[in-house]
This record gives structure tokens, sequence and C-alpha cells, in this order.
């Protein structure tokens, strides 16, 4: 074992925390190496190919890296060229799953598979939360946005991180603990606490921020700092829209989202006139999945662009699918 400490580095969202803490248990009890972790986000791709250049790491549920030690990913537009694309190929330390609704499951059956560990009862139940989180399979909009399971609690306390490596001390807690105990943590329930009079903030704010609905699309813009920010805000007050496109600003600038909305999906021949919408962000500098993406533009000017672009481009598909 290498006396140089690897370093996983994740997603900043629950699926990715997750991951982080299922790999950390499964180095662990395999090789014995007790390895870090830390957040990273889409801002971090400028230099792929420098990322983390000289040191040991790992990542999970994020882009691909052929230096990776150990890789884990089932975002579609995982590869950021084709020449990385190639480089792939499952292995005991690497493994892609674009069918998985989140990273975590791949995580689990990869140790057992390769490494003759079964998952514990409480990385189980946190599988089932990051696919039901991260490919948004709530029973319904209203627990998806007043849902109070401890899984939910923390989903929602991660919307007002107080810091940028406050989630890994979150991992911390994942890797320890199961979901209840992570979410009475003090930390965790005072951001709860807080993100949860956002959300209520956030369903007042969003009407005024629509900027147009038209053949089941939405746009809107958000980027405005005094407003609250709601992931679902565009279903709970629209049901009958099938996609939402819009703007919203982060710590590193402004982020398009788009999204299908669960509970009212777009017909399935939409997909086949191109609404696969981390495709479409791809050509912006982003990605995702086939019904939930992102990019980040350089520009509050050029992220309005995208979002009436991304807009358009899924009106049509759902033009075209009629």
């Amino acid at each position: 074992m290498s006396t140089t400490p690897l370093c996983i580095h994740y997603h900043r969202d629950f699926d990715g925390m997750v991951s982080a803490a299922v790999l950390a248990c499964a180095l662990e009890r395999s090789t014995g190496e007790r390895p870090g972790w830390r957040s990273v986000n889409y801002d971090q791709r400028e230099d792929w190919h420098a990322f983390e250049a000289g040191k040991r790491f790992a990542i999970v549920d994020f882009h691909f890296h052929p230096r990776a030690e150990y890789w884990f990913d089932h975002h579609p537009t995982t590869f950021l060229s084709e020449e990385l694309r190639a480089r792939y190929a499952p292995n005991d330390r690497w493994h892609w799953d674009a069918a998985s609704p989140s990273c975590p499951p791949i995580i689990l059956r990869h140790a057992k598979e390769h490494w003759g560990q079964e998952p514990t009862e409480r990385f189980r139940e946190m599988a089932h939360w990051s696919n039901v989180i991260d490919a948004a399979r709530f029973t319904s909009v209203e627990q998806a946005v007043f849902g109070e399971e401890p899984a939910l609690r923390i989903m929602r306390a991660l919307t007002v991180a107080p810091t940028p490596d406050w989630v890994d001390t979150v991992v911390a807690g994942m890797v320890e603990l199961d979901l209840a105990a992570v979410a009475s943590r003090a930390d965790v329930e005072k951001a709860y606490q807080r993100a949860s009079k956002n959300r209520d903030k956030a369903l007042e704010q969003f009407p005024p921020t629509v900027l147009w609905k038209k053949d089941d699309v939405l746009c809107y813009d958000a980027s405005s700092d005094r407003i609250r920010r709601e992931r679902f805000a565009a279903f709970y007050h629209h049901p009958d829209i099938h996609y939402s496109v819009g703007v919203i600003p982060t710590r590193s600038g402004f982020h398009v989202s788009a999204g299908e909305n669960p509970w009212n999906p777009p017909p399935e021949r939409a997909e086949a006139n191109g609404a696969h919408i981390g495709t479409i962000m791809e050509r912006y500098g982003g990605g995702g999945h086939k019904a939930v993406g992102g990019a980040n533009p350089p520009s509050l000017a050029d992220a309005r662009r995208v979002a009436a672009e991304v807009a358009d481009t899924l009106r049509a598909a759902l033009r075209e699918a009629r």
C-alpha cells in the first residue's frame, strides 16, 4: 500500500457524497487504506488533463479521468472527449453504468463482485435514497418539496452549505453513521431549518421569474441573488409542463438548469427528436442525463442566451413528437 494518501473526489450533491462514503469504507475494508475526500464541481474541468497532477486520487459521480486509481460514474456525458472514451474499459477499479439511476449502487455492486463485500444495511438505504433523489423518483412533487425523511432533510440542508468544504464533514458523517443520525447532527439540522425557510420563500418568489410558457416548456430567469431557488418550483406551480429551463446564480457564476417534469414526463418519442437534456447541455460545455442537466456559461448574458436556446430545442422536440 502506498504511503501517499488517496483522495476521493466526488460531485457535490447527495449522490456524490454517498458515493464517496461508500467507496471510502469499501477501500478501507479491502485494502486497509483510509482515504480522504474532497468535492469537485464542473468549474474544475477547465484543465482536466492536469487535474491533481502527481497525486493519487479516485473520482466518483463525476467525469472520467484516466489517472484515477478508482473511478465510478453513471452520467451518459462522463467522457469529455472521444480520446478519453477510448481509454475506458471496465476493470476491478473502474466502472461506468449509464443505466444506473445514481452512482452508489454501482460501487456497492462492484465491491461485492470484485472485492467480496456485502453491502451494509445503512449503505443500502443510502443507495435507495440516492436513486430517489438523483433520478427524481419522488412519489409526488409534494414529497420532493416538503419531504421530511432523513435523506430529504440532508438533501435540503445541502442547498445552504455554510462553506464549500462543509459537505466534506457531512461525508465524514456518512462514513460512520446512518442517515437518521447524520440528519440529526446539529449543523445539519441548523442548515435544514434555514433551507426550509428558503424553500418557502423560493416558492413565493418563483412566479414572477417566469419569462414564458410555450408548448409545455417553461423558461425562467432566477439569476438575481435575491431570489431563492427551489429545484421543483416550476413543477409545483405548473404541473402541466413537460420541461423547465432556467438561469440561477452559483458561487462561481451563473448556471443553466434544465429538467423534465417527473410527474408529467414528455412522450418517449420526444427523446428521439433530440430531447436528451444531457446531450443538449454538452453543446454548451455542460452535461447530465436524459431527464436533467446543466451548464455554466461564462456570463449572465451567455446564460440567458443558452437557456433560451435549450428551451427552444426542447419545444421543437415536443412539437415534432406530436
